[in-house]
């Protein structure tokens, strides 16, 4: 059985198997990491720190949840909660040649954080199971203007591994990774903050 027949299964077996709201649509060049992910649809699923950089001390204390809060056929949108901290949702969206991430970070009152909108497109073609995400160039010119220049060699990495889904942050001197697991869903958080409620 394949990865993505695995996924799949496994998504049935815990009785959702496709968006509420409009559903997505398989890419008609082929399956990739956003069809993979889109059968997660209105489900929710907590992780946890998996690297090791005692950088990351805080937020290995708390427990991480991601929500596929919407989907279109372009377009899903991923919050991801920080204990109670509600301000993150990634959003990968399909481009002309691939995929797109961005971090939209807000404030608890809904504005934007200084630090919004950041990520980048896949250089090379996303496979079923990964796709990787070099800074743009918008997301360099953010770091270098707010002071964090290292930054701007960022790479990130969204992967399925088994029924596990990792996020990783990669540059010089510095990993990260949160592996969250898919076969156990849990109640859906608040909404992020920015966002409407339901």
């Amino acid at each position: 059985m394949s990865v993505r027949a695995a996924i799949i299964v496994s998504s049935l077996a815990l009785g959702v198997a496709a968006c509420s709201g409009s559903e997505v649509a398989d890419d008609p060049t082929g399956a990739d990491l956003f069809t993979s992910l889109s059968i997660f649809c209105g489900q929710s699923f907590e992780g946890a720190v998996s690297s090791d950089d005692p950088r990351d001390a805080d937020w290995a204390a708390q427990t991480l949840t991601i929500e596929f809060r919407s989907c279109s056929d372009t377009e899903l949108r991923i919050p991801l909660h920080v204990g109670e901290d509600h301000s993150r949702t990634w959003i990968i969206s399909r481009t002309e040649t691939g995929l797109r991430l961005k971090h939209d970070h807000r404030h608890e009152d809904g504005s934007d954080d200084v630090l919004t909108m950041y990520g980048g497109d896949t250089a090379e073609a996303p496979t079923e199971i990964s796709a990787s995400f070099p800074a743009d160039q918008y997301s360099k010119d953010l770091f270098e203007r707010e002071g964090i220049p290292a930054s701007m060699e960022n790479t990130w990495t969204v992967s399925l591994d088994g029924s596990n889904l990792v996020y990783a942050l990669d540059r010089p001197e510095r990993h990260f990774a949160a592996t969250f697991d898919l076969s156990t869903q849990v109640a859906t958080p608040p909404a992020p903050w920015g966002a409407e409620e339901g």
